[in-house]
């Protein structure tokens, strides 16, 4: 890797993509080149740059780059020490970039979102580890540091002995737009259109989306909050990576009656909508629009949580790990830059293609949120 490395971020000029730019701007001296549709950066990188000088200038390029253009992807991945894919839907997307990765030799990172891709991207493992490339995939908020507050809760209850793990689950609640863009919107709606395979009483089972409401309480200022099932990446990798009878993951919105307009879009003639591409554009740019509205009153903000339960010495025990950050879209952009910062850095060279919770060990994961002033509070709580 080069003293002043170059890192590809692709889909770098929307909102997640500028946000992973931002965190590298502020924690690495890395060179930035942004790729997307339109040649103008993000407001937020532009701001950042602003405010730390003219020099900061020189450390970002914008790319504009169709990711269907093969000769150009390829020009643009052999001139980079680090790829970083934010270019979603990731439901839409296949292989390709990740493939070329591993056949120049350029270590990988993405924010993938969609469990079908994760499955068909893990199993690039071999080809990884036969070429020395570090590839992590679903990097972010959730996914990402969701996976990494899992592995903490579970390593404090190995450390206090306990025996046997009953249940993982994950709970968030997003506010609004969460500060993202339309790709979100996007990938909501594709993902809630069909069933998605959970992991219930050690054996995989198909779930509906936004189903089975559970009243969940999260730190101030988000109170109790009802959660419905909901199709994430962790769900289809944390019940590989541990032992455990039980992986649930449930998502909530505020203003709550998003949650109603959501559910809604799941059953009957509604549902039909989702499978029309053009639907779901027209939905995407909709609840985007009311978002800008609500955004103003709700905030961008969310909440995760992880909460473990198991068996000590014969008795049930609970260990919860939350975390809050006022703005969706930074905290994924600190996620995945964090992970970037370690790999640019040497400090996380671990060839193949991983999850989080398996490629990135838990010091980096506590020092990267000591670095960037985020807070996570650990307990042991009542069982539920």
């Amino acid at each position: 890797m080069t003293s002043v490395p170059t890192v590809l971020i692709l889909g770098g000029t929307g909102k997640i993509g500028g946000a992973v730019a931002l965190d590298l701007l502020q924690h690495t001296s890395a060179k930035l080149v942004l790729t997307g549709r339109s040649s103008t950066l993000p407001s937020r990188v532009v701001d950042a740059m602003a405010g730390m000088g003219s020099e900061m200038g020189d450390r970002v390029q914008r790319l504009v780059l169709n990711l269907a253009d093969i000769s150009a992807l390829n020009a643009a991945i052999a001139e980079a020490d680090l790829v970083i894919h934010c270019a979603g839907p990731f439901r839409d997307r296949d292989l390709t970039v990740l493939n070329t990765c591993i056949q120049q030799g350029v270590p990988y990172l993405d924010v993938s979102d969609s469990p079908d891709y994760v499955r068909q991207a893990l199993a690039l493992r071999p080809q990884a580890e036969a070429a020395g490339v570090t590839a992590i995939v679903s990097t972010g908020v959730f996914p990402g540091l969701s996976n990494s507050m899992v592995r903490l809760a579970l390593e404090q209850m190995q450390a206090e002995q306990v025996e046997h793990i009953e249940t993982i689950q994950l709970n968030y609640v997003v506010a609004g737009s969460g500060g993202a863009g339309k790709t979100v919107m996007r990938t909501t709606f594709l993902e809630i259109q069909h069933p998605f395979q959970g992991w219930l009483n050690r054996q995989w089972q198909m779930l509906q989306p936004y189903s089975a409401p559970e009243q969940v309480t999260f730190p101030s200022p988000y109170g109790t909050v009802p959660v419905y099932w909901f199709s994430t990446s962790e769900a289809a990798t944390l019940a590989e990576s541990f032992d455990t009878n039980n992986v649930i993951t449930k998502f909530g919105s505020l203003p709550r009656f998003y949650n109603t307009l959501t559910a809604l879009m799941t059953r009957g003639l509604f549902g039909q909508l989702l499978k029309n591409r053009s639907s779901i554009e027209f939905l995407a740019q909709v609840s985007y629009a009311m978002t800008q509205v609500s955004d103003r009153f709700s905030g961008v903000g969310l909440a995760m949580q992880a909460q473990i339960d198991g068996v000590q010495t014969g008795k049930a025990v609970t260990y919860q790990v939350d975390f809050c950050h006022d703005n969706t879209a930074i905290a994924a952009g600190m996620g995945t830059g964090s992970v970037a910062a370690d790999i640019l850095a040497g400090r996380l060279h671990n060839p193949g293609v991983w999850p989080v919770e398996q490629g990135v060990p838990t010091d980096l994961f506590l020092q990267a949120i000591a670095q960037r002033n985020l807070s996570i509070t650990q307990k042991w709580i009542t069982p539920k």
